[in-house]
């Protein structure tokens, strides 16, 4: 979290609180509001962005910034917990939730291009830039965070909230069951340098405002993501496998006195 945009997402809260701004009323325009605060529209932007992140304003496409409605909560709690207990019976649910992928990330790539706004595409470049950042970190978590981070980017920069709410809990649910496989994806330089392309390629698409070329990037991509994926469990499986062989050799030299 940016230190410096911190103190002002304090201050963003007591202005909507003292200006009695309720769900579905919309902010002053940010050449105002930065005004009446006396901060940069650069800060401005990093401080809504904070307050949409955490769920207390939504930022609409050519309508600015609003309070926003506060939704039951059904968002990825009622999403996620039918198919947490599928893959509590079945952990082979997680290529149900990966084929699901390919149709909820067409979706957002197509509208990205279409609805992001300058703010979006700067984060859009920030998280990819740190994909990048983090290829010599040695530290495969974290850039199969970062890779989530990017695709979460492009789902906000849709500018729908039901398909954001709907990725950020597949994504709940995939960090338990496939993320040792994810990050095996980023100690192989390969795969990486595939992930990068592929990456790179939907990000300009979405820059570019090509929806229909950041639908097909996305597909691409999440395809051989899919296919990655599998290939690395099966590799998993067949090793587990192999560890509970017996030792042939120690049966031999038995069998041999």
């Amino acid at each position: 979290m940016n230190t410096v945009s911190d103190p002002l997402v304090t201050r963003l809260r007591a202005y909507i609180t003292e200006h009695q701004l309720t769900p579905g009323m919309r902010l002053p325009a940010e050449r105002q509001l930065s005004a009446e605060l006396g901060v940069s529209r650069s800060s401005l932007r990093e401080a809504l962005q904070q307050l949409i992140s955490g769920g207390m304003l939504v930022s609409r496409r050519g309508g600015g910034t609003w309070v926003r409605q506060q939704l039951e909560p059904w968002s990825e709690q009622r999403i996620v917990e039918p198919i947490r207990q599928l893959l509590r019976d079945d952990p082979d649910y997680r290529y149900d939730i990966l084929e699901a992928r390919h149709a909820i990330e067409a979706s957002t790539a197509w509208h990205a291009a279409l609805r992001a706004t300058e703010a979006d595409r700067e984060r859009l470049q920030y998280a990819f830039d740190a994909t990048l950042k983090l290829k010599e970190s040695d530290d495969p978590d974290l850039a199969a965070q970062a890779d989530v981070r990017f695709h979460l980017a492009i789902a906000e920069a849709s500018h729908n909230l039901v398909l954001l709410q709907t990725m950020r809990g597949f994504f709940e649910l995939l960090q338990s069951s496939v993320m040792q496989s994810r990050q095996r994806m980023y100690t192989q330089p390969a795969i990486f340098a595939r992930l990068t392309e592929q990456h790179q390629a939907l990000l300009d698409a979405i820059l570019a405002g090509d929806a229909e070329g950041a639908r097909q990037a996305a597909m691409q991509h999440l395809g051989f993501v899919h296919t990655t994926m599998k290939n690395l469990h099966e590799d998993e499986a067949r090793q587990a496998r192999i560890t509970r062989l017996p030792d042939t050799e120690s049966r031999n030299r038995k069998e041999s006195d």
